[in-house]
């Protein structure tokens, strides 16, 4: 069953931004603030890596170096959801965006357990 639903992608220019949303569903949207998340993405014939984490109180956060200044997660514990702010998005930015939920701040997709289905960001030079 989907557990958890990603939002906020599409087709943007260089140089412009995306938010990304994801939130629980079904009988995980009880516990989701309990699990630190992450977002990860794949672009085409590369491995899944990571972007971001969050912890589960919001107080740690990690980003890949290629996003570090750019891109900022955040979550409203009110609305039960995490964000990926995306700003000053270049073409190697281009993949399919994932979020994923573990009781521990992970750092390998391996770590995580729960996914969603992803979300398509496509930047156009």
């Amino acid at each position: 069953q989907v557990q958890l639903v990603e939002s906020g992608g599409g087709l943007v220019q260089a140089g412009g931004s995306l938010k990304l949303s994801c939130a629980p569903s079904g009988a995980f949207s009880s516990t989701f603030s309990d699990y630190a998340k992450a977002w990860f993405r794949q672009a085409p014939r590369k491995d899944r890596a990571l972007v971001a984490v969050i912890s589960q109180s919001g107080d740690t956060t990690y980003y890949a170096d290629s996003v570090k200044g750019r891109f900022t997660i955040s979550r409203d514990s009110a609305k039960n959801t995490v964000y990926l702010q995306m700003n000053d998005l270049k073409p190697d930015d281009t993949a399919v965006y994932y979020c994923a939920a573990n009781l521990d701040v992970g750092y390998s997709r391996y770590d995580y357990g729960i996914w969603g289905q992803g979300t398509l960001v496509t930047v156009s030079s």
